[in-house]
């Protein structure tokens, strides 16, 4: 290069600069950090996890999130609440996720205990936080009670635990009708529930609502989440005349008590929420008992609450070879909080929060709207849930019933509820 004089050097020099800047420049990715939080040791957090991950993989492969000129790219952060073990741990992980780890919104948790201790964190901290797991209304009761607050706070899944009781006592009423027209007798029902905050107004609930509905509430049995022997319970409720049982088992207990219930024969139909049963290896988990169990769900494999769920779950079954629990609801949670952004034309959590508030978005569970507390709207037209019941190996969609007998509303590959054989043997016998 002797034939270059000095000044050209430092021009050529600095022109090497900046393309080099400028290369840097245009290789700067924006991104958007999602904290996926749950207990990921555990089926619950597994699914949060691969619902945010098929989402993510969706919406960057198509470009990414559109603000402006400029496209971010959703990046997921996993966050281990081990919640189901230690419910403290719940925040000490949020509050890494949110200093350490820089995720711009939260969504995730299971335990009502454990989400309530998240949202604080991340009201704290003025984060969007998403719940695909907790059903307590006590979270959307504080954005109520104090909206500048707690409006960075919403819920995707499932319905608030006043729903939940609702849906329960709908189950629970197709079962008693089906006890009362095959062995012809009235229902006598037992409370089956985990010791737990999300329990407490169910449980309260079917006391006060049953009985003049003509079903006798003639006990309350409340184990542990975590319990790994329920058959003193089992066995009490037998002893009690129950041909009813009405769960709402979240935790780890609906194994042992589903693998109990069959192994025993206890002679009364278990209804109600046992999320558990809601996934493919039940089976496999309770060796092989289990059959006839009834659990409110979100899904269920044939059933086609909008466009977007059969394509939804056959993608959910290659990528991971399970059928979808409610808490892959984080698939939904992230197309809603995409659209929001989008809406908002900001990253802004004041200016989605907004947005977020304006959701009307068919997403796999059905249609999504948000109403004054954040809270999903459940109801005809609206998100619904599923009763699903194992029959014969298969997980099968059985309410809202294929008559259309509630609210008119019908969803392709509903079947018939069954009684389960040996209830109908003991009975009738």
């Amino acid at each position: 290069m002797k034939w270059l004089t000095k000044g050209a050097i430092i021009l050529l020099i600095a022109c090497l600069v900046l393309a080099a800047v400028s290369c840097g420049e245009e290789e700067e990715v924006k991104e958007l950090r999602i904290g996926v939080i749950g207990p990921m040791q555990f089926q619950h957090g597994q699914h949060h996890w691969a619902g945010a991950t098929l989402a993510a993989d969706e919406i960057n492969a198509a470009g990414g999130i559109q603000v402006g000129e400029d496209s971010y790219t959703v990046t997921l952060v996993q966050v281990d609440s081990n919640e189901l073990v230690s419910v403290t741990d719940a925040s000490s992980a949020a509050e890494e996720a949110i200093t350490l780890d820089n995720v711009d919104v939260l969504m995730g948790t299971i335990r009502s205990e454990a989400a309530l201790a998240v949202q604080e964190v991340a009201m704290d901290y003025e984060t969007i936080f998403m719940v695909c797991g907790s059903s307590t209304v006590e979270m959307s009761n504080k954005v109520a009670d104090d909206y500048d607050r707690y409006k960075y706070w919403f819920r995707i899944t499932p319905v608030n635990d006043l729903y939940l009781g609702q849906l329960n006592f709908l189950l629970v009423g197709m079962v008693a009708q089906k006890i009362g027209a095959e062995l012809m007798m009235p229902p006598k029902l037992a409370v089956m529930a985990e010791k737990a905050a999300w329990t407490e107004s169910i449980v309260a609930a079917a006391q006060a609502y049953l009985p003049p509905q003509g079903i006798e509430v003639i006990g309350v049995w409340q184990p542990s989440d975590k319990a790994t022997d329920v058959t003193a319970e089992l066995t009490a409720i037998e002893d009690a005349g129950a041909n009813m049982i009405m769960t709402a088992l979240s935790g780890t207990v609906g194994i042992p008590y589903a693998r109990a219930w069959e192994e025993l024969e206890i002679p009364a139909a278990s209804v109600g929420i046992n999320v558990m049963a809601q996934a493919d290896d039940f089976f496999e988990n309770t060796g092989g008992f289990g059959n006839y169990e009834t659990t409110l769900n979100t899904l269920a494999r044939d059933v086609e609450l909008t466009e977007m769920t059969l394509p939804f779950i056959d993608a959910f079954i290659e990528e991971t070879g399970e059928m979808p629990t409610y808490n892959a609801g984080t698939y939904d949670a992230i197309y809603i909080l995409k659209e929001a952004i989008e809406r908002a034309d900001s990253v802004d959590a004041d200016d989605i929060v907004v947005e977020l508030e304006n959701t009307d978005y068919d997403g796999v569970a059905g249609h999504f709207v948000f109403d004054d507390n954040h809270d999903v709207t459940w109801g005809p037209g609206y998100i619904t849930a599923l009763g699903v019941q194992w029959q014969d190996g298969e997980l099968v969609g059985i309410w809202p019933p294929a008559d259309g007998s509630w609210n008119g509303v019908v969803y392709e590959g509903i079947v018939d509820y069954e009684l389960p054989s040996w209830v109908v043997e003991y009975w009738t016998q």
